[in-house]
């Protein structure tokens, strides 16, 4: 055994022989988009549709074990190979990466239940951005970051702290929200307990945090009214593109297989292309995430007769008469491709958006800040749910929000994930189905 990997929805089996020459890994397409209903002759003609639409733009692209593999193996053929970064961008200092892992969530995951929104609803209406992640790569910050002290941010004209604000940075906060707000909380706050982050909204209150750029800009320049920010401290990177063209490419491979599976007269085809599509967001969604490179723990037993030999440092996560389980952390690896700041600012941009994001081609606003108060339900990650239909542009471009479904009320305000979770699938379905009826 080879060492397998327990998970839930995609656990992965290793094995090797004994002498070590040859070795199988075996893993769950789950890992690359949702499965259901199709069959293996379809989804192995959606890993060559894959394959096929990869291999247009790298000529030697490989898919690999996963979308996260693949993902940073396809990244890595887009380094420059002239210029300051030829080889390679800088990596921060394990202290810096240790900051982003315990100051940089990921999605928005929330649930807003009575009172502050009615116990019955008239509608349950859920808009989900397409392929969100990659309507945010095009600038990242590159370099060895300069910190910023809160004397000497107070110290730049408005110009200058405005300019900052935009760049790429990861700024520490003292907020305080608006006596008289009335809306959604704007950015992310330590949660004590199983949560890892809340989103203050009672007016008045104050609290510390940690945020990227474009929430903090969201809050000093939302439609509503600004918010009270004070930089206590901050990192500043220099801007650059160091995922614009690996996202490109990942963005056009999308659109073509989603252009097939639009248009493919065969129904099995259109399928596998549709799943292909979605193997390519994996690609971009999980390649982001692997640059965020959390530290790593190892797992290890001691016999019970032999407990003083446990670790110091090492959680009991289990025990029996004979043995004892641990684990404990051992750091950060040394990867020269290991960028959490980049993977930071993608999801302060996300989450950023999903509360406003401009659609400057229609000339206007969409996200849950340009609802009316009191309307939105719950986030979770690139989706909103409101009791009420939005005008919100929709064009199928990476970003914009999509109308997956539709629940007409009264319906009872969800109180748990899983109530919201089977409201969204009865919606989803609903909607589906009136369609269809059209």
């Amino acid at each position: 055994m080879a060492g397998h990997f327990v998970h839930p929805r995609n656990p992965v089996g290793r094995f090797q022989r004994a002498d070590g020459e040859q070795h199988v890994e075996i893993r769950s397409a789950g890992e690359w988009f949702d499965t259901e209903g199709a069959e293996p002759a379809i989804i192995r003609d959606a890993f060559v549709l894959l394959w096929k639409a990869l291999r247009h733009h790298w000529p030697d692209a490989v898919i690999m074990g996963s979308p996260s593999q693949t993902g940073r193996d396809l990244w890595t053929r887009t380094i420059p190979t002239k210029g300051q970064y030829a080889d390679g961008y800088p990596v921060l200092s394990e202290e810096l990466r240790g900051l982003f892992h315990v100051t940089a969530g990921q999605g928005r995951t929330e649930l807003i239940t009575p009172p502050r929104v009615p116990e019955q609803l008239p509608a349950l209406v859920e808009y989900d951005r397409t392929f969100a992640y990659a309507k945010h790569t095009w600038k990242s910050g590159v370099g060895t970051p300069r910190r910023v002290t809160a004397a000497t941010f107070a110290s730049w004209s408005q110009k200058e702290q405005t300019k900052a604000l935009f760049a790429c940075g990861h700024w520490h906060v003292r907020v305080t929200v608006p006596d008289t707000w009335n809306h959604v909380g704007i950015l992310p706050a330590p949660a004590p307990g199983d949560r890892a982050w809340h989103y203050p909204a009672t007016p008045g209150t104050t609290f510390t945090t940690w945020a990227g750029g474009p929430e903090i800009h969201t809050a000093l320049a939302n439609p509503i009214q600004p918010w009270n920010i004070e930089i206590l401290d901050g990192i500043l990177f220099d801007d650059g593109k160091p995922l614009d063209d690996w996202s490109k490419k990942l963005k056009e491979a999308w659109a073509n297989l989603n252009a097939q599976a639009d248009l493919n007269g065969d129904p099995t085809q259109r399928t596998a292309a549709h799943l292909a599509s979605r193997a390519v967001r994996a690609i971009l969604l999980y390649g982001i995430g692997a640059f965020a490179q959390r530290p790593r723990t190892v797992t290890g037993t001691t016999p019970r007769t032999h407990e003083r030999d446990v670790p110091p440092d090492a959680e009991i996560i289990g025990f029996d008469n004979t043995t004892i389980t641990w684990q404990r952390p051992t750091g950060f690896t040394r990867d020269p491709n290991a960028h959490p700041e980049w993977a930071a600012h993608i999801w302060s941009s996300a989450r950023a958006a999903l509360l406003s994001q401009r659609h400057r081609d229609d000339d206007t606003y969409a996200g849950a800040l340009h609802a009316p108060p009191g309307t939105v339900i719950a986030f979770r990650t690139d989706a909103v749910y409101l009791t009420q239909p939005q005008n919100w542009p929709y064009h199928g471009q990476p970003g914009d929000y999509l109308n997956k479904g539709h629940l007409t009320g009264p319906v009872p305000a969800p109180t748990t994930e899983d109530e919201l979770l089977a409201l969204r699938d009865n919606g989803r379905t609903t909607l589906h189905t009136n369609k269809a009826n059209l």
